[in-house]
């Protein structure tokens, strides 16, 4: 027994201050046995308004990630969890491989990052062709299509939000999600594929597959999936978490 409400496994969930959204998707899914201990990233100035800013933002993750990490730590986790993801996609394959090793050398513990679990994502589901949208700036959208792009996958659009603050992020209403995959997905698209955690997404996705007829990931979704099946857990979501969650 891990404790006593975590009675399979404590997953230390790494998040910025500002996200409100990526502990709630993962409660909501009802887990018996899994309990998630956050670490908090110091996001001290959240404005995002333009690449600057976004580069002046995933600085302050990096300077804060350090003591998120250890703070999670004492709550002896399972496995470590990125629930932000910017960060993760950044410098490509070759990035996210170096980030994962520098979090498994600082934890040694296992790793979820939203970077590589959408990429399992779309391998399990056989998709290739992937329509993209974020919360962030053009500059971070780059480095999700660079990474998508060098996983084997062909990037048929990508658009992000431009939020102004991180803040911003996690008020996006469903309308609006609603209008930007309207205007991402395509015929040419096997899947639509959401990134940035403190965007409100895993129920609308649901809903999207159907009325799309394909796969429609959110990142929330997908690092809770990754994390359940790499930890050896085929838990199933029946209802709200996507196909992802309830199928595979």
């Amino acid at each position: 027994m891990t404790n006593a409400v975590g009675t399979r496994a404590v997953f230390g969930v790494i998040v910025p201050s500002t996200n409100t959204v990526v502990e709630h998707d993962y409660w909501r899914a009802g887990l018996d046995g899994v309990s998630y201990r956050a670490g908090s990233m110091y996001i001290p100035n959240p404005v995002m308004g333009d690449d600057e800013d976004f580069t002046a933002l995933l600085g302050q993750i990096r300077g804060s990630i350090d003591t998120a990490v250890r703070d999670v730590l004492t709550a002896e986790p399972d496995r470590m969890v990125m629930g932000m993801s910017a960060e993760t996609f950044w410098g490509g394959v070759a990035g996210n491989e170096s980030f994962e090793r520098r979090l498994r050398e600082r934890t040694g513990l296992p790793v979820t990052t939203g970077a590589s679990a959408c990429r399992a994502a779309l391998r399990e589901l056989g998709c290739r062709r992937i329509a993209v949208f974020s919360p962030y700036q053009p500059i971070a959208d780059r480095e999700v299509a660079r990474f998508f792009t060098e996983a084997g996958f062909e990037v048929t659009a990508i658009t992000g939000l431009r939020c102004p603050t991180a803040q911003a992020i996690a008020r996006v209403d469903a309308a609006r999600i609603a209008e930007v995959v309207t205007e991402i997905d395509s015929a040419d698209a096997d899947a639509v594929v959401q990134v940035g955690t403190n965007l409100s997404f895993v129920a609308q996705a649901d809903r999207l597959e159907a009325e799309l007829g394909k796969p429609v990931i959110a990142i929330n979704a997908a690092t809770l999936w990754h994390a359940l099946r790499e930890h050896g857990f085929d838990d199933r979501v029946a209802e709200g978490a996507g196909m992802l969650l309830r199928e595979h």
